[in-house]
């Protein structure tokens, strides 16, 4: 199948809400990895309000907690529907508060619980120290192996169940400064605390997301043209093992 065929949805949820450090970033990583290949890409943001319609890939970005309050109870009445397109092989990719609620909850400190929509089992409590800094990470089902980005946060995630991590932290503190794991994966759900943005810094990452929503919409792995990374890969090394 010639990519020039292909065509891929990708909704952006809340960003008016969770849109933290660049996140918009990874958006536009994703749609130009596409178009530079001549796959079509369908757009949608979805605000407070909209219906959630059948996309190919969904990505939700980070913010405060008075905006992840806002966020949460919106996701929440539309968790059925989005738990049944993580069933049927869409793609998610949450970023810092977006992946603190595709858990089942986020436990503020003077608050109440955040209700999650449990699209991975994990949980987030918040913390008392805030972890700041650069984060390398070494996965296990990524060529090159690592990740590289930035964490703000003090929400402490520990993740169970079948939900698997992204990767092992070589530099940074990661979901919780104590399992030596960053972010979490179930079926083609990731979630992670790296911001800066992700993607731009790691696009192998981005056309792994980009393969496994194409496979979802077409039902067959398809193989993406190989574009010239030569700047994107020297940032993505003069990252690994950078501390903050």
């Amino acid at each position: 199948m010639e990519e020039k065929n292909l065509k891929i949805s990708i909704a952006h949820l809340y960003p008016k809400l969770l849109n933290l450090y660049g996140d918009l970033g990874n958006i536009i990583t994703l749609t130009k990895r596409c178009q530079w290949r001549g796959i079509e890409v369908e757009f949608e943001q979805i605000n407070i309000g909209d219906s959630i319609k059948n996309h190919d890939l969904y990505f939700i970005g980070g913010g405060q907690d008075k905006q992840q309050e806002e966020v949460a109870q919106e996701l929440f009445s539309n968790r059925a529907e989005l738990i049944a397109q993580r069933d049927d092989g869409a793609v998610f990719l949450g970023i810092c508060g977006g992946y603190q609620l595709f858990g089942h909850y986020y436990q503020p400190h003077d608050k109440d619980k955040l209700n999650g929509i449990s699209l991975m089992d994990a949980y987030t409590v918040a913390g008392k120290k805030r972890f700041i800094g650069n984060v390398t990470v070494e996965t296990d089902f990524l060529t090159p192996k690592t990740l590289v980005g930035f964490e703000n946060h003090s929400g402490l995630t520990y993740l169970e169940g079948d939900t698997k991590p992204l990767g092992k932290v070589v530099v940074g503190n990661g979901n919780n400064s104590k399992d030596g794991f960053e972010g979490g994966r179930f079926k083609n759900v990731f979630g992670t605390y790296l911001h800066g943005s992700l993607l731009p810094k790691n696009p192998h990452f981005a056309d792994y997301l980009i393969s496994l929503a194409l496979e979802k919409r077409y039902g067959e792995k398809i193989e993406l043209t190989k574009l010239d990374d030569s700047i994107e890969v020297q940032t993505h090394n003069s990252l690994i093992g950078k501390t903050y």
